[in-house]
């Protein structure tokens, strides 16, 4: 187990965390360096200010997170240097009611568009593809 730094005890009696290490740690992202790619790609806004991965998070401020083409507004309730288990990493944050509405909406939305049919599996065998090109009028053996 590695042993922290003296920097990190200060961060934690500081009450400071880099944004990059607060996503991590609240399990919205994997990795520390998927946390770092979505703040420069600009995924992680407070209002309309994308945020630096190397800026510190304060309690009570209100981020706006672009995860898995879904977004998630929350407040930032805790700060903490450790990716815990889920259930601790849901108490840093709380999801906003707008936020969680919006995003409720946007699944459902995604779930219905998908009942169009079922996914074909795999790829057209030659039979298939042959049906394919007569129907849509891409036969070149005619």
């Amino acid at each position: 187990m590695a042993k922290k730094t003296d920097d990190e005890d200060d961060d934690e009696k500081g009450g400071r965390v880099r944004l990059d290490k607060w996503l991590w740690a609240s399990r919205f992202f994997k990795t520390r360096r998927l946390a770092l790619e979505a703040c420069e790609a600009g995924h992680v806004k407070i209002g309309d200010q994308s945020l630096k991965p190397g800026r510190n998070v304060n309690v009570g401020e209100r981020l706006s997170i672009l995860r898995a083409e879904l977004v998630w507004d929350v407040v930032v309730t805790a700060l903490s240097l450790k990716r815990g288990p889920a259930p601790e990493a849901q108490k840093l944050y709380r999801e906003t009611d707008e936020g969680r509405a919006k995003r409720e909406a946007e699944i459902e939305r995604r779930r219905l568009a998908a009942v169009g049919g079922p996914a074909p599996k795999g790829r057209p065998t030659k039979r298939n593809r042959r049906h394919f090109d007569r129907y849509f009028g891409a036969g070149g053996d005619e």
